[in-house]
Parts: structure tokens; C-alpha cells; sequence
């Protein structure tokens, strides 16, 4: 029976998935994709979150080492939109990011299995907060030449995509009655001249790329408005595209003495090859490819807009979702040649 891809990332929408709690849309598709003739192997994941059991679902042919393996992720990011459609699109959380990708490369394997390529399948957990399903994966490849991830690019090949690092700066003080500083030092006073220092630097740009850029996303700290405050803290988010050694040098000279700095996650910035007569981008996010690289050389493609991923108005448009299945089909076939 031929796959419906619209269907399918339908009913994949509707199991709600938000990371650290992708047990049931594992368990669907495991089950799925035993009921049409794969080996399912499903591999169980860290769960820091107490919320049941999570694992990662590789599915293949048996004892066949595959030439390419499909992959994205299982979760998605809060709230839960349950599915609805129209003539052209189809909406809920996770229609881009990334169930209908997951429809789409179910179809595409399908259809080159038949084709006589060897090809996996690999859905992992917790992409969108540690990648902590594809750290895993990493650890037990399948001996795939070419690994084809995929995330919202337009149907475009990304021929890199950004790096990722995550900071984290605290500043300690003293507390004290607001209406007599002196007795005080105030963290947050540190803290905000700290994080003007660091604005202040200057990122790197590589041609072709752009720039590097940096989001202070998170702010808290103090008591109350007539106390000192004797703590705060900021997080931040630098989107790479180069080296990360040179940025966090910069930061930690601009922080100084004010507070401390950790570096909390690291994710290196990706180049990846052209396809001749395929349309490219930049992904100017960051991806499981770099968590995934003894899957084999990296390929990033997939379809819907980022720009409506993580929004409360997700959507993929039906025509996309179906160019997907074929752009995957064709890739695969060319790398494996």
C-alpha cells in the first residue's frame, strides 16, 4: 500500500512530542515502520525529566549496512497544536520542525528500498534542546557512506550551517538595604556592564556564510527593588561561523573580573557539499548533523520555512511535503551513484 506522506505527518503531529517526552511518537513508529517491512531497532535514551521512557528508532533492512541513512528528530518544542489542513497546507506543531519530514523520508526510503538502495532510517530524540538522541546515535553507527538530515530549508540544500554556543554568565554580590549601596555590591550593576562589554565585541564574518551573531535570551537575578542584589545571571546564544575558540576568548576578555563565564554547549559551524542544479542556503540554525558525523558525510535538506518553525502559526505546504519525497529520492541515488 503506497504511503500517504500527508496523512502520515498528520497523525504524527497529533502524538505530542515536546522534548524529553517523544515516548509515544517513538513507540507509533516503531510500530509503523515494522507494519511495512523494516527492522526496527529502537535504542533507549537519557530521560532528565522523569516523564517515562524515550529511546531513538533506527529502522533498516536486516544485516544490510546501508549506503544512506534519512534522518531528523522526534521532538518538538511547547505548546502542543494538535493537526488541521486545508487545500494547501497542512498546520499543528511539528508540521515542519520536523514530523512532515519524517512522512517524507519514510516515503522517500520506501521507495528507494525498492529501488535496490541500501538505505536507514534514523529518528532521534532531544534535538531542539541538548541533541542528546543523536550524541547517542553517534555512538553506534551503521557504517552509512551519507547521512541526509533534515530540517526546514525550503527544499534547498544547505551548503553550511551555523554553529551553536551557549554561555552562561554570572555575576555574585552582596546584599544589602537598597537605600545604602555602600554596604552592598550588586550583582546585576556587574552583570549589565559585563553584557555591554560583550555586545560591544565585534563578531566574525565569513564570505558567503555572514555574520556571526549573538542573542542574550535569558535575564534573572536580584530579590527585590529595594535590596542589593547578591546574584544574576544571563544566558546567551552565539550562532557560529567559525572556529568558537576565537569568540569565547573575546568573551571571556570582555567579562573580565565582572563574572563568570561557562560554556555550556558547543556546536561547531558545518560545511557541506553542492549538488549540481539543486537550489542552496545557509541554515543560519544549528542541527544533530554535528552530533552525527560517524553517520557518514552530511547532506542537510528538508522542506517547510524556518521562519514559521517554533511559531504558533507552524505549517507545510501539501506541494512541498511531496517535492521532498522525490528531492530525497534523487539525492540519495546521486550520492550513492
Amino acid at each position: 500500500m503506497t504511503l500517504d506522506p500527508i496523512q502520515l505527518t498528520r497523525r504524527l503531529i497529533d502524538i505530542e512530542s515536546i522534548t524529553y517526552n517523544e515516548g509515544a511518537v517513538g513507540a507509533f513508529l516503531a510500530e509503523f515502520l515494522a507494519g511495512r517491512n523494516f527492522a526496527v531497532e529502537t535504542t533507549p535514551v537519557d530521560q532528565p525529566e522523569n516523564k517515562g521512557e524515550r529511546f531513538n528508532v533506527y529502522a533498516g533492512v536486516v544485516k544490510q549496512t546501508p549506503d544512506v541513512v534519512l534522518s531528523t528528530h522526534l521532538d518538538t518544542v511547547p505548546p502542543f497544536i494538535p493537526s488541521s489542513e486545508d487545500d494547501l497546507n497542512i498546520y499543528g506543531r511539528g508540521a515542519c520542525d520536523a514530523k512532515g519530514i519524517i512522512a517524507a523520508q519514510i516515503a522517500a526510503a520506501e521507495r528507494l528500498r525498492e529501488d535496490g538502495v541500501k538505505v536507514g532510517l534514523l529518528f532521534v530524540v532531544g534535538e531542539e534542546r541538548d541533541s542528546g538522541g543523536a550524541k547517542l546515535a553517534n555512538t553506534q553507527p551503521k557504517g552509512s557512506r551519507f547521512l541526509i538530515n533534515g530540517e526546514p530549508t525550503d527544499n534547498r540544500l544547505a551548503i553550511a550551517s551555523k554553529g551553536a554556543l551557549r554561555v552562561l554568565i554570572r555575576a555574585k554580590g552582596k546584599m544589602a538595604h537598597s537605600a545604602y549601596p555602600e554596604l552592598g555590591e550588586s550583582a546585576i550593576h556587574k552583570l549589565v556592564e559585563a553584557l555591554d562589554r560583550v555586545l560591544a565585541i565585534p563578531m566574525p564574518v565569513t564570505e558567503g556564510v555572514g555574520p556571526c551573531n549573538l542573542n542574550i535570551g535569558l535575564l534573572e537575578g536580584g530579590r527585590a527593588t529595594n535590596v542589593i542584589a547578591d546574584h544574576a545571571e544571563a544566558q546567551m546564544l552565539v550562532r557560529l561561523v567559525g572556529p568558537s575558540e576565537p569568540v569565547r576568548t573575546a568573551i571571556l576578555d570582555a567579562v573580565g573580573d565582572l563574572a563568570e563565564v561557562h560554556f555550556t554547549l558547543d556546536l561547531p559551524f558545518i560545511r557541506m557539499r553542492q549538488l549540481d542544479g539543486l537550489p542552496t542556503m545557509v541554515a543560519a540554525f544549528t542541527t544533530d548533523i554535528p552530533a552525527l558525523l560517524n553517520w557518514g558525510e552530511p547532506v542537510l535538506l528538508g522542506p517547510g520555512s524556518i521562519h514559521v518553525a517554533h511559531t504558533p502559526h507552524e505549517k507545510l505546504a501539501k506541494r512541498e511535503l511531496l517535492e521532498a519525497v522525490d528531492l530525497y529520492v534523487q539525492i540519495a541515488r546521486r550520492l550513492v551513484g
